[in-house]
């Protein structure tokens, strides 16, 4: 499982999460913190930090056949496409990015195939969930796996919001100058609709930017939807 720096330093709960579930599922995790895959510095124009970053964690991750996953949308989907494209004669770079599923896939198989049993007892049980997609898992390989884990969770009643990017965008809304921005961004449909919601019902996001913005901007704490299958688990 790739250690992305934004769970690993920010929110370790999560990634904490996404171990105890594969590990419940009868999965052996190796925990790959071979350093940063350069997404941020992408994000900025650095390409030729992004393109060592990129090369150093290739190397730590490539000679083998096991799944690669992880909690951080932009992260993991970076080893899959953008880093092709800043190691395109790299073959290691090819065998990285067809090894990439998202972890949400490998948690609904396994409650599927019976190796996770969910709780009708928990606390997220019957609850209405509002989930907001990560513009970049939205782009790359759509939220259906996400909505689809949710969905397994018992009664939990599923709504995906429509409502565009968060406002955020990677580390956009952190620059001061964008700030304000941001936030006209979020106030478009995002934030209106987590406001629309009385307080039981559970957000849930799974980007840390997104989770972040949902909090600056209505108060209201968006889950990783890792950690709320985690809770609906029967041990």
């Amino acid at each position: 499982m790739l250690a992305d720096s934004f769970t690993t330093y920010t929110e370790p709960t999560i990634g904490r999460a996404a171990v105890e579930l594969l590990e419940l599922a009868g999965y052996r995790v190796r925990l790959a913190a071979g350093g940063c895959c350069g997404r941020s510095s992408l994000s900025k124009g650095l390409l030729d930090d992004a393109r060592r970053k990129a090369a150093a964690l290739v190397s730590s991750l490539a000679g083998e056949d096991s799944p690669i996953v992880g909690c951080e949308p932009s992260c993991l989907l970076t080893l899959r496409d953008e880093t092709l494209s800043l190691l395109p004669d790299d073959a290691r770079a090819r065998n990285v990015a067809g090894r990439v599923r998202q972890v949400e896939e490998m948690v609904t198989a396994a409650i599927d195939a019976g190796d996770l049993r969910l709780t009708e007892d928990s606390w997220v049980a019957g609850r209405r969930i509002l989930f907001h997609g990560h513009c970049h898992q939205k782009a790359d390989v759509g939220t259906a796996a996400t909505v689809a884990l949710l969905q397994r969770i018992p009664g939990a009643r599923v709504v995906e919001l429509d409502a565009g990017c968060c406002g955020m965008a990677g580390s956009f809304g952190f620059d001061a100058e964008h700030y304000d921005l941001s936030m006209t961004i979020g106030e478009d449909r995002l934030f209106p609709a987590v406001r629309a919601e009385p307080t039981e019902t559970v957000i849930a996001a799974t980007g840390v930017s997104c989770r972040q913005q949902i909090a600056h901007g209505t108060q209201r704490r968006a889950h990783h939807p890792l950690e709320l299958a985690l809770a609906a688990v029967r041990r």
